[in-house]
C-alpha cells in the first residue's frame, strides 16, 4: 500500500477551538455564563512557563476568562493547598489546572486530591478516573487521551469492533484512553514495555495508541496493514554533533507510514490536541456545575 494518510493535529485542533469559541459565545447569550479556567504555575520551569502562557492566550481567544496565578518555587506546600480551596470556591473559576511537575518538596497527589473534581479539567482526581471506568457521562477526561480519541474519530477509524493497544499504562495517557476505547466499544489489550513478544500482540491491532515515551520503540513491522496509528511520544533527540535536537516520537514513523492506513506525525499530531482538550472540558465543566447540557464537539 502507499504512505497513509497523515492526521492532522494542527488543523482538527483549530477547528476543535473554533468549536469551543463558537459554544462559548452561545453559553454567555442563552445562559450569561462565561466559562473560566484557572492555572496554577509553581516556579520557573521554561517549558511549563511557556505552556502556560499558550494555555492563557487560547483560553482568551475562545473567548473565556482566563486566570494565572505564577507562585515562587519555594512556595510552602500548604499555601499552595490554601490557592487550591480558593478556587474551588471561586463561582467564576469553572475548571482548575495546576502545572506539573510540581517542586520535589510538594506533593502532587496531594494537591490533585485537593482539586474539586468538578473542577479537575485535567482529569487526574481519583473521583474522575473512578467515573471514567464506571462509564458515567460526568467524567472529566484527561486532555491528551481525550483529543487522541477526536483524532480517531476524524481521521476515519472504525472503532467499534476493532481489535487495539495501548503501548504505556501511565494515569494520564495509557489508562483513561484504554478505558475510552472500551466506551466506543473497541476490544482493548493494554500493553507496556515489559509486555512479552510485543511486536507480535502490535501486529494484532487495528488501532494503535503509542504512549511509552522510548523514542521510536515501535517498529513498522510492527503494525498490521492499514492500521490507524495515534504516537503520543514526544521524545527530544540530541545531536551527539552538537546541532539542534530532534523531536521523535515512540514509533519508527518512516516505516509505519508505508504499512498504516493513517499516522499521526510527531511533532503535529496528538501535542496541539491537548490545549484544544483543555478548553473542552472547561466548558464541560462550567456546563455541568451549572446544569445545562455539555455541547458536542
Amino acid at each position: 500500500m502507499g504512505d497513509a494518510l497523515l492526521i492532522d493535529g494542527k488543523a482538527i485542533a483549530a477547528d476543535v477551538r473554533a468549536t469551543v469559541a463558537h459554544q462559548v459565545a452561545a453559553l454567555k447569550q442563552t445562559h450569561d455564563l462565561n466559562p473560566g479556567l484557572a492555572v496554577v504555575l509553581v516556579g520557573e520551569d521554561p517549558a511549563s512557563q511557556i505552556y502556560v502562557r499558550n494555555k492563557g492566550k487560547m483560553t482568551i481567544a475562545a473567548g473565556m476568562n482566563s486566570y494565572e496565578f505564577k507562585l515562587p518555587t519555594d512556595t510552602p506546600q500548604d499555601a499552595l493547598l490554601a490557592k487550591v480551596r480558593e478556587l474551588n470556591a471561586d463561582p467564576a473559576v469553572h475548571g482548575i489546572l495546576v502545572q506539573m511537575p510540581l517542586p520535589n518538596h510538594i506533593s502532587e497527589n496531594d494537591i490533585v486530591n485537593a482539586i474539586d473534581p468538578d473542577k479537575d479539567v485535567d482529569g487526574l482526581h481519583p473521583v474522575n478516573a473512578g467515573r471514567l471506568s464506571l462509564g458515567q457521562d460526568n467524567a472529566l477526561v484527561s486532555c491528551t487521551p481525550r483529543g487522541c480519541m477526536i483524532l480517531l474519530e476524524r481521521s476515519g477509524a472504525e472503532i467499534e469492533g476493532a481489535e487495539a493497544i495501548v503501548v504505556g499504562r501511565s494515569k494520564l495517557v495509557g489508562k483513561p484512553i484504554a478505558q475510552l476505547l472500551l466506551a466506543a466499544n473497541a476490544t482493548v489489550t493494554m500493553a507496556h514495555s515489559r509486555t512479552r513478544d510485543l511486536a507480535a500482540v502490535c501486529r494484532r491491532a487495528d488501532i494503535v495508541v503509542a504512549a511509552v515515551g522510548r523514542p521510536e520503540m515501535i517498529r513498522g513491522d510492527w503494525i498490521k496493514p492499514g492500521a490507524t496509528v495515534i504516537d503520543v511520544g514526544i521524545n527530544r533527540i540530541e545531536d551527539p554533533a552538537g546541532g539542534k535536537a530532534k523531536i521523535r516520537g515512540d514509533v519508527a514513523f518512516d516505516e509505519a507510514l508505508k504499512v498504516a492506513r493513517a499516522i499521526t506525525p510527531v511533532p503535529g499530531g496528538v501535542g496541539p490536541m491537548t490545549i484544544a482538550c483543555l478548553l473542552l472540558n472547561t466548558v464541560t465543566a462550567a456546563c455541568q456545575q451549572r446544569g445545562i447540557a455539555v455541547p458536542s464537539v
